[in-house]
Protein backbone atom coordinates (compact mmCIF):
# COMPACT_ATOMS: atom_id res chain seq x y z
CA UNK A 1 0.00 0.00 0.00
CA UNK A 2 1.68 3.42 -0.96
CA UNK A 3 2.05 6.15 2.06
CA UNK A 4 -0.09 8.82 2.76
CA UNK A 5 1.15 11.93 1.57
CA UNK A 6 2.43 14.09 4.28
CA UNK A 7 2.68 17.44 4.98
CA UNK A 8 4.11 19.36 7.57
CA UNK A 9 2.69 23.25 8.97
CA UNK A 10 4.05 25.84 10.73
CA UNK A 11 2.05 28.99 12.05
CA UNK A 12 3.80 32.27 11.04
CA UNK A 13 1.24 34.39 13.56
CA UNK A 14 4.41 37.29 14.08
CA UNK A 15 4.50 40.15 11.02
CA UNK A 16 8.26 40.24 11.58
CA UNK A 17 8.85 36.60 11.55
CA UNK A 18 6.58 36.56 8.52
CA UNK A 19 8.80 39.02 6.49
CA UNK A 20 12.22 37.24 7.75
CA UNK A 21 10.90 34.27 6.46
CA UNK A 22 10.25 35.08 3.03
CA UNK A 23 13.58 37.04 2.72
CA UNK A 24 15.14 33.79 3.90
CA UNK A 25 13.24 31.55 1.55
CA UNK A 26 13.97 34.08 -1.44
CA UNK A 27 17.99 33.85 -0.60
CA UNK A 28 17.95 30.32 -0.27
CA UNK A 29 16.04 29.43 -3.04
CA UNK A 30 18.58 27.54 -5.66
CA UNK A 31 15.43 26.94 -8.47
CA UNK A 32 12.27 29.07 -8.90
CA UNK A 33 10.34 31.24 -7.00
CA UNK A 34 6.18 31.77 -7.47
CA UNK A 35 4.16 34.50 -5.77
CA UNK A 36 0.55 35.71 -6.31
CA UNK A 37 -0.99 38.25 -4.48
CA UNK A 38 -3.29 40.94 -4.18
CA UNK A 39 -1.32 43.67 -3.55
CA UNK A 40 1.78 44.39 -3.56
CA UNK A 41 2.79 47.97 -2.05
CA UNK A 42 5.88 50.16 -3.35
CA UNK A 43 7.27 50.96 0.25
CA UNK A 44 9.97 49.69 2.49
CA UNK A 45 9.24 45.58 2.60
CA UNK A 46 7.83 45.55 -0.60
CA UNK A 47 10.66 47.17 -2.29
CA UNK A 48 12.74 45.15 0.41
CA UNK A 49 11.13 41.94 -1.13
CA UNK A 50 11.53 43.23 -4.94
CA UNK A 51 15.17 42.96 -4.20
CA UNK A 52 15.55 40.14 -2.95
CA UNK A 53 13.69 38.43 -5.92
CA UNK A 54 15.62 40.01 -8.58
CA UNK A 55 19.01 39.33 -6.53
CA UNK A 56 17.86 35.67 -7.28
CA UNK A 57 17.02 35.99 -10.54
CA UNK A 58 20.67 37.42 -10.94
CA UNK A 59 21.77 33.88 -9.51
CA UNK A 60 19.64 32.23 -11.98
CA UNK A 61 16.41 31.35 -10.30
CA UNK A 62 13.89 31.22 -12.28
CA UNK A 63 11.07 33.87 -11.15
CA UNK A 64 7.38 34.31 -11.54
CA UNK A 65 4.89 36.98 -9.89
CA UNK A 66 1.01 37.22 -10.64
CA UNK A 67 -0.40 40.33 -9.20
CA UNK A 68 -3.91 41.08 -9.19
CA UNK A 69 -3.96 45.12 -11.20
CA UNK A 70 -6.21 46.40 -8.62
CA UNK A 71 -3.36 47.45 -6.88
CA UNK A 72 -0.50 47.55 -9.41
CA UNK A 73 -0.91 49.74 -11.59
CA UNK A 74 0.98 52.53 -9.75
CA UNK A 75 3.60 50.24 -10.37
CA UNK A 76 3.65 50.04 -13.92
CA UNK A 77 7.24 50.95 -14.52
CA UNK A 78 8.86 48.66 -11.81
CA UNK A 79 6.96 46.05 -13.13
CA UNK A 80 8.00 46.65 -16.73
CA UNK A 81 11.61 46.71 -15.32
CA UNK A 82 11.54 43.82 -13.50
CA UNK A 83 10.25 42.05 -16.21
CA UNK A 84 13.32 42.91 -18.98
CA UNK A 85 15.32 40.49 -16.85
CA UNK A 86 15.44 37.00 -18.63
CA UNK A 87 14.47 35.40 -15.57
CA UNK A 88 11.78 36.88 -14.55
CA UNK A 89 8.43 36.88 -15.78
CA UNK A 90 5.02 39.17 -14.46
CA UNK A 91 1.48 38.82 -15.07
CA UNK A 92 -1.62 40.94 -14.14
CA UNK A 93 -4.57 39.40 -13.45
CA UNK A 94 -7.68 41.09 -15.08
CA UNK A 95 -6.22 44.17 -16.29
CA UNK A 96 -6.93 47.73 -16.92
CA UNK A 97 -6.95 48.53 -20.16
CA UNK A 98 -6.32 52.46 -18.67
CA UNK A 99 -3.26 52.56 -16.39
CA UNK A 100 -2.90 56.44 -15.38
CA UNK A 101 -5.47 59.15 -15.20
CA UNK A 102 -8.76 59.24 -12.67
CA UNK A 103 -10.69 60.74 -15.33
CA UNK A 104 -10.07 57.72 -17.66
CA UNK A 105 -10.32 54.81 -15.14
CA UNK A 106 -13.41 55.88 -14.10
CA UNK A 107 -14.33 56.06 -17.25
CA UNK A 108 -13.70 52.22 -17.88
CA UNK A 109 -14.82 51.05 -14.55
CA UNK A 110 -17.93 52.28 -15.38
CA UNK A 111 -18.04 51.12 -18.97
CA UNK A 112 -15.59 47.82 -17.61
CA UNK A 113 -17.27 47.07 -13.96
CA UNK A 114 -18.74 43.44 -14.53
CA UNK A 115 -15.62 42.74 -15.10
CA UNK A 116 -13.32 44.55 -13.24
CA UNK A 117 -15.17 44.14 -10.04
CA UNK A 118 -13.89 40.79 -9.78
CA UNK A 119 -10.10 40.46 -8.21
CA UNK A 120 -7.67 38.03 -7.36
CA UNK A 121 -7.71 38.00 -3.46
CA UNK A 122 -5.03 34.72 -3.38
CA UNK A 123 -2.02 34.82 -1.54
CA UNK A 124 0.99 32.25 -1.56
CA UNK A 125 4.95 32.24 -1.79
CA UNK A 126 6.64 29.35 -3.07
CA UNK A 127 10.30 28.29 -3.22
CA UNK A 128 11.83 25.53 -5.31
CA UNK A 129 8.65 23.45 -5.01
CA UNK A 130 9.86 22.53 -1.56
CA UNK A 131 8.07 25.67 0.60
CA UNK A 132 4.84 27.41 0.33
CA UNK A 133 3.45 30.04 2.64
CA UNK A 134 -0.14 30.91 2.40
CA UNK A 135 -2.38 32.87 4.69
CA UNK A 136 -3.78 36.48 4.63
CA UNK A 137 -0.55 38.62 4.65
CA UNK A 138 -0.32 41.02 1.55
CA UNK A 139 3.04 42.60 0.66
CA UNK A 140 3.49 45.53 2.77
CA UNK A 141 4.61 47.47 5.64
CA UNK A 142 1.28 47.17 7.51
CA UNK A 143 1.51 43.37 7.25
CA UNK A 144 4.88 42.78 8.59
CA UNK A 145 4.42 44.95 11.50
CA UNK A 146 6.44 48.04 10.25
CA UNK A 147 4.52 50.88 9.63
CA UNK A 148 3.97 53.64 11.91
CA UNK A 149 0.42 53.98 11.88
CA UNK A 150 -1.58 50.38 11.68
CA UNK A 151 -0.69 47.12 11.80
CA UNK A 152 -2.75 44.36 10.70
CA UNK A 153 -3.15 41.51 13.58
CA UNK A 154 -2.60 39.00 10.12
CA UNK A 155 -1.73 35.07 10.02
CA UNK A 156 0.42 32.80 7.45
CA UNK A 157 0.75 29.11 7.15
CA UNK A 158 4.95 27.89 6.15
CA UNK A 159 4.03 24.46 4.20
CA UNK A 160 6.26 21.25 3.12
CA UNK A 161 5.69 18.25 2.13
CA UNK A 162 2.74 17.38 -0.54
CA UNK A 163 0.86 20.47 0.62
CA UNK A 164 3.47 22.52 -1.41
CA UNK A 165 2.25 20.69 -4.48
CA UNK A 166 -1.46 21.85 -4.56
CA UNK A 167 -0.16 25.16 -3.52
CA UNK A 168 1.94 25.23 -6.70
CA UNK A 169 -0.81 23.73 -8.92
CA UNK A 170 -2.87 26.56 -7.70
CA UNK A 171 -0.43 28.81 -8.75
CA UNK A 172 -0.52 26.99 -12.15
CA UNK A 173 -4.03 27.30 -12.78
CA UNK A 174 -3.99 30.72 -12.37
CA UNK A 175 -1.11 32.26 -14.03
CA UNK A 176 -1.94 30.26 -17.51
CA UNK A 177 -5.54 31.20 -16.80
CA UNK A 178 -6.73 33.77 -20.10
CA UNK A 179 -6.92 36.95 -17.88
CA UNK A 180 -3.43 36.43 -15.96
CA UNK A 181 -1.65 38.94 -18.71
CA UNK A 182 1.97 39.17 -19.01
CA UNK A 183 3.17 42.69 -18.35
CA UNK A 184 5.00 43.26 -21.98
CA UNK A 185 1.49 42.77 -23.44
CA UNK A 186 0.49 46.13 -21.63
CA UNK A 187 3.00 48.06 -22.00
CA UNK A 188 6.17 48.58 -24.25
CA UNK A 189 9.62 48.45 -22.71
CA UNK A 190 10.17 51.82 -23.41
CA UNK A 191 7.16 52.97 -21.40
CA UNK A 192 9.53 52.30 -18.07
CA UNK A 193 11.05 54.87 -16.53
CA UNK A 194 13.60 53.33 -15.11
CA UNK A 195 16.34 50.69 -17.14
CA UNK A 196 16.88 47.27 -15.09
CA UNK A 197 20.18 48.28 -14.06
CA UNK A 198 18.65 51.68 -12.88
CA UNK A 199 16.50 49.73 -10.77
CA UNK A 200 18.82 47.35 -9.24
CA UNK A 201 20.80 50.36 -8.27
CA UNK A 202 17.91 52.07 -6.52
CA UNK A 203 16.64 49.09 -5.36
CA UNK A 204 19.93 47.88 -3.29
CA UNK A 205 20.11 51.72 -1.99
CA UNK A 206 16.75 51.46 -0.49
CA UNK A 207 17.21 47.54 0.87
CA UNK A 208 20.41 48.78 2.52
CA UNK A 209 19.11 51.97 3.91
CA UNK A 210 16.33 49.73 5.70
CA UNK A 211 18.41 47.26 7.12
CA UNK A 212 20.81 49.69 8.18
CA UNK A 213 18.57 52.32 9.73
CA UNK A 214 15.61 51.00 11.21
CA UNK A 215 15.03 49.37 14.47
CA UNK A 216 12.90 46.55 12.83
CA UNK A 217 15.57 44.90 10.39
CA UNK A 218 18.00 44.98 14.18
CA UNK A 219 14.96 42.77 15.49
CA UNK A 220 14.22 40.42 12.40
CA UNK A 221 17.85 39.69 13.02
CA UNK A 222 17.37 38.63 16.16
CA UNK A 223 14.52 36.28 14.85
CA UNK A 224 15.22 32.29 14.50
CA UNK A 225 17.60 31.93 11.48
CA UNK A 226 15.93 30.00 8.27
CA UNK A 227 17.59 26.76 8.93
CA UNK A 228 16.82 26.75 12.98
CA UNK A 229 13.23 27.20 11.47
CA UNK A 230 12.71 24.46 9.55
CA UNK A 231 14.48 22.09 12.09
CA UNK A 232 12.57 22.99 15.03
CA UNK A 233 10.65 20.48 15.46
CA UNK A 234 8.48 22.23 18.50
CA UNK A 235 6.93 24.85 15.70
CA UNK A 236 5.81 21.78 12.71
CA UNK A 237 2.63 20.22 12.89
CA UNK A 238 2.60 17.02 10.43
CA UNK A 239 -0.47 16.14 8.99
CA UNK A 240 -1.68 13.55 5.99
CA UNK A 241 -4.69 15.99 5.77
CA UNK A 242 -3.69 19.06 4.53
CA UNK A 243 -6.17 20.49 1.50
CA UNK A 244 -5.45 23.42 -0.28
CA UNK A 245 -8.59 24.99 -1.31
CA UNK A 246 -8.49 27.36 -4.32
CA UNK A 247 -11.72 29.15 -6.01
CA UNK A 248 -12.15 28.21 -10.17
CA UNK A 249 -10.51 31.57 -11.75
CA UNK A 250 -12.89 31.50 -14.00
CA UNK A 251 -15.24 33.16 -10.77
CA UNK A 252 -13.63 36.50 -12.40
CA UNK A 253 -15.99 36.14 -15.62
CA UNK A 254 -19.44 37.35 -15.23
CA UNK A 255 -21.65 34.76 -16.34
CA UNK A 256 -19.13 31.91 -17.16
CA UNK A 257 -20.81 28.85 -18.11
CA UNK A 258 -19.57 25.95 -15.46
CA UNK A 259 -17.34 27.26 -11.92
CA UNK A 260 -15.94 24.58 -9.91
CA UNK A 261 -16.89 24.62 -6.30
CA UNK A 262 -14.21 26.49 -4.45
CA UNK A 263 -13.59 28.16 -0.44
CA UNK A 264 -16.88 28.70 -0.21
CA UNK A 265 -18.17 25.55 -0.50
CA UNK A 266 -15.34 24.14 1.37
CA UNK A 267 -16.26 26.54 4.28
CA UNK A 268 -20.12 25.42 4.05
CA UNK A 269 -19.32 21.95 4.47
CA UNK A 270 -16.55 21.97 6.82
CA UNK A 271 -19.12 24.36 9.38
CA UNK A 272 -22.02 22.26 8.47
CA UNK A 273 -19.93 19.22 9.69
CA UNK A 274 -19.31 20.84 13.53
CA UNK A 275 -19.92 18.80 16.43
CA UNK A 276 -19.23 21.01 19.21
CA UNK A 277 -17.00 24.34 18.82
CA UNK A 278 -16.66 26.90 15.78
CA UNK A 279 -13.89 29.94 16.09
CA UNK A 280 -14.41 32.08 13.57
CA UNK A 281 -11.95 35.04 12.58
CA UNK A 282 -12.76 37.35 9.96
CA UNK A 283 -11.90 41.11 9.88
CA UNK A 284 -14.60 42.05 7.28
CA UNK A 285 -17.56 39.71 8.62
CA UNK A 286 -20.81 40.34 6.79
CA UNK A 287 -22.66 36.94 7.15
CA UNK A 288 -25.83 38.06 4.98
CA UNK A 289 -29.19 36.70 6.01
CA UNK A 290 -28.14 33.12 4.67
CA UNK A 291 -25.06 33.08 6.53
CA UNK A 292 -26.71 34.52 9.59
CA UNK A 293 -29.39 31.89 9.88
CA UNK A 294 -26.28 29.51 9.04
CA UNK A 295 -24.74 30.15 12.15
CA UNK A 296 -27.80 30.29 14.17
CA UNK A 297 -28.80 27.02 13.04
CA UNK A 298 -25.50 25.55 14.00
CA UNK A 299 -25.40 27.80 17.26
CA UNK A 300 -29.86 26.06 18.05
CA UNK A 301 -27.86 22.64 17.54
CA UNK A 302 -25.39 22.79 20.10
CA UNK A 303 -22.52 23.92 18.57
CA UNK A 304 -20.70 27.49 20.20
CA UNK A 305 -19.96 29.35 17.27
CA UNK A 306 -17.88 32.14 18.25
CA UNK A 307 -16.67 34.95 15.87
CA UNK A 308 -14.53 37.58 16.09
CA UNK A 309 -14.15 40.61 13.62
CA UNK A 310 -12.83 44.13 13.93
CA UNK A 311 -14.73 47.13 16.33
CA UNK A 312 -15.70 50.04 14.45
CA UNK A 313 -12.61 51.89 15.76
CA UNK A 314 -10.22 48.81 14.19
CA UNK A 315 -11.49 48.42 10.77
CA UNK A 316 -9.93 50.06 7.69
CA UNK A 317 -12.93 49.52 6.04
CA UNK A 318 -15.93 51.49 6.97
CA UNK A 319 -18.25 50.41 4.73
CA UNK A 320 -17.56 46.94 5.58
CA UNK A 321 -18.62 47.37 9.26
CA UNK A 322 -21.90 48.85 8.44
CA UNK A 323 -23.01 45.46 6.51
CA UNK A 324 -21.59 43.91 9.76
CA UNK A 325 -23.68 46.26 12.16
CA UNK A 326 -27.21 45.26 10.49
CA UNK A 327 -26.66 41.23 11.59
CA UNK A 328 -25.23 41.85 15.09
CA UNK A 329 -28.66 41.38 16.76
CA UNK A 330 -29.58 38.92 15.02
CA UNK A 331 -26.31 36.74 15.94
CA UNK A 332 -26.23 37.45 19.23
CA UNK A 333 -30.36 36.63 19.95
CA UNK A 334 -29.36 33.39 18.11
CA UNK A 335 -26.84 32.68 20.57
CA UNK A 336 -23.59 33.44 18.59
CA UNK A 337 -20.69 35.35 20.35
CA UNK A 338 -19.28 38.48 18.85
CA UNK A 339 -16.19 40.00 20.23
CA UNK A 340 -14.36 42.89 18.21
CA UNK A 341 -10.91 43.73 18.29
CA UNK A 342 -9.65 46.76 20.12
CA UNK A 343 -7.73 49.28 17.72
CA UNK A 344 -5.55 49.79 20.83
CA UNK A 345 -5.27 46.15 22.16
CA UNK A 346 -2.46 45.83 24.61
CA UNK A 347 -2.31 42.06 24.63
CA UNK A 348 1.54 41.15 23.95
CA UNK A 349 1.04 39.09 21.29
CA UNK A 350 -1.18 41.85 19.87
CA UNK A 351 1.95 44.25 20.82
CA UNK A 352 4.01 42.22 18.64
CA UNK A 353 2.43 42.50 15.60
CA UNK A 354 1.87 46.10 15.18
CA UNK A 355 5.26 47.04 16.62
CA UNK A 356 5.96 50.84 16.65
CA UNK A 357 2.47 51.32 15.29
CA UNK A 358 -0.31 52.92 18.15
CA UNK A 359 -3.52 50.89 16.32
CA UNK A 360 -3.94 47.55 15.81
CA UNK A 361 -6.54 45.92 13.30
CA UNK A 362 -7.77 42.50 12.78
CA UNK A 363 -6.50 40.88 8.80
CA UNK A 364 -6.26 37.19 9.80
CA UNK A 365 -8.93 35.08 7.88
CA UNK A 366 -9.07 31.67 10.17
CA UNK A 367 -11.70 29.09 11.35
CA UNK A 368 -10.80 26.37 13.92
CA UNK A 369 -13.52 23.84 14.16
CA UNK A 370 -14.11 21.18 17.06
CA UNK A 371 -10.58 22.03 17.90
CA UNK A 372 -9.20 19.59 15.33
CA UNK A 373 -9.35 21.23 11.55
CA UNK A 374 -8.08 24.59 10.78
CA UNK A 375 -8.51 26.91 7.83
CA UNK A 376 -5.97 29.69 7.17
CA UNK A 377 -6.07 31.65 4.13
CA UNK A 378 -7.27 34.51 2.13
CA UNK A 379 -11.13 33.97 2.62
CA UNK A 380 -13.60 36.81 4.12
CA UNK A 381 -16.98 36.01 5.61
CA UNK A 382 -18.22 38.29 3.15
CA UNK A 383 -20.14 38.38 -0.42
CA UNK A 384 -17.17 40.16 -1.77
CA UNK A 385 -15.08 36.91 -0.69
CA UNK A 386 -18.59 34.77 -1.79
CA UNK A 387 -19.16 35.74 -4.98
CA UNK A 388 -16.79 38.40 -6.66
CA UNK A 389 -12.86 37.75 -5.63
CA UNK A 390 -10.92 34.59 -6.54
CA UNK A 391 -9.59 33.12 -2.93
CA UNK A 392 -7.87 30.58 -1.65
CA UNK A 393 -6.67 28.55 1.41
CA UNK A 394 -5.39 25.59 3.54
CA UNK A 395 -7.46 23.51 5.52
CA UNK A 396 -5.19 21.32 7.61
CA UNK A 397 -6.56 18.52 9.97
CA UNK A 398 -4.63 18.25 13.25
CA UNK A 399 -5.21 18.44 16.93
CA UNK A 400 -1.83 20.32 18.10
CA UNK A 401 -2.22 23.37 15.61
CA UNK A 402 -5.99 23.55 16.32
CA UNK A 403 -4.93 24.00 20.10
CA UNK A 404 -2.43 26.41 18.87
CA UNK A 405 -4.53 28.31 16.74
CA UNK A 406 -7.56 28.32 19.75
CA UNK A 407 -4.91 29.70 22.42
CA UNK A 408 -4.32 32.58 19.91
CA UNK A 409 -7.91 33.37 19.45
CA UNK A 410 -8.37 32.71 23.36
CA UNK A 411 -5.62 35.91 23.59
CA UNK A 412 -7.14 37.75 21.43
CA UNK A 413 -10.57 37.80 22.75
CA UNK A 414 -9.73 38.66 26.11
CA UNK A 415 -11.72 41.58 27.41
CA UNK A 416 -8.24 43.96 27.32
CA UNK A 417 -8.02 43.25 23.44
CA UNK A 418 -11.26 43.02 22.54
CA UNK A 419 -14.52 44.06 23.17
CA UNK A 420 -17.33 41.51 24.45
CA UNK A 421 -20.92 42.17 22.07
CA UNK A 422 -24.32 41.51 23.86
CA UNK A 423 -27.69 42.46 24.20
CA UNK A 424 -29.11 44.29 27.06
CA UNK A 425 -32.49 43.86 28.91
CA UNK A 426 -33.60 46.15 26.29
CA UNK A 427 -32.35 44.31 23.41
CA UNK A 428 -29.91 47.26 22.55
CA UNK A 429 -26.47 46.24 21.44
CA UNK A 430 -23.58 47.04 23.76
CA UNK A 431 -20.06 46.73 24.36
CA UNK A 432 -18.04 45.72 27.67
CA UNK A 433 -14.33 45.90 28.41
CA UNK A 434 -11.99 46.19 30.87
CA UNK A 435 -10.55 48.88 31.69
CA UNK A 436 -7.84 49.19 35.28
CA UNK A 437 -9.48 45.67 35.70
CA UNK A 438 -13.12 47.67 35.91
CA UNK A 439 -15.46 46.17 33.68
CA UNK A 440 -16.64 49.43 31.60
CA UNK A 441 -19.81 49.47 29.22
CA UNK A 442 -20.39 51.22 25.66
CA UNK A 443 -23.89 51.62 24.64
CA UNK A 444 -22.50 52.40 21.10
CA UNK A 445 -19.31 51.63 19.32
CA UNK A 446 -16.57 52.40 21.19
CA UNK A 447 -13.80 54.66 20.81
CA UNK A 448 -14.87 55.60 16.84
CA UNK A 449 -15.16 59.20 16.80
CA UNK A 450 -18.86 60.61 15.71
CA UNK A 451 -17.91 61.18 12.12
CA UNK A 452 -17.05 57.36 11.23
CA UNK A 453 -20.07 56.59 13.31
CA UNK A 454 -22.02 59.03 10.92
CA UNK A 455 -20.47 57.98 7.82
CA UNK A 456 -20.62 54.14 8.88
CA UNK A 457 -24.65 54.60 9.17
CA UNK A 458 -24.68 56.73 5.92
CA UNK A 459 -22.92 53.54 4.32
CA UNK A 460 -25.44 51.45 5.84
CA UNK A 461 -28.21 53.38 4.07
CA UNK A 462 -27.59 52.48 0.95
CA UNK A 463 -27.80 48.96 -1.37
CA UNK A 464 -24.20 48.00 -1.19
CA UNK A 465 -24.05 44.94 0.76
CA UNK A 466 -23.80 42.89 -2.57
CA UNK A 467 -20.04 44.62 -2.98
CA UNK A 468 -18.96 44.63 0.68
Amino acid sequence: MAATPVSKVCLLPDGCEAFAVRVASARAALHSIDVQYYIWHSDATGRYLAHELLQAADRGVRVRVLLDDMDARSRDSVLVALNRHPKIQIRLFNPFATRAGILRTLRELFSRWSRLNHRMHNKSWIMDEELAIVGGRNIGDEYFSVSEEVNFVDMDVLLSGAAVGETLHSFETYWRFSSSVPVSRLHRVGQSKYTLNELRTALLAESTRFAMETPYMQRMLKAPKFSQLLSDASRWYESDTVRIVTDDPRKAIRHAPTIDPGVLESMIESLDAADTEILLISPYFVPGAGGTAALRELSRRGVDVTVLTNSLAATDVAAVHSGYSRYRASLLEGGVCLYELKALAPSEHVQRMRLGSSRASLHTKAAIIDRRLVFVGSFNIDPRSAQLNCEMGAWIDSEKLACQMADLFKDAVRPENSYTVSLDERGRTRWSELVGGVEVFHDRDPHANGWRRAVTWLLGLLPIESQL
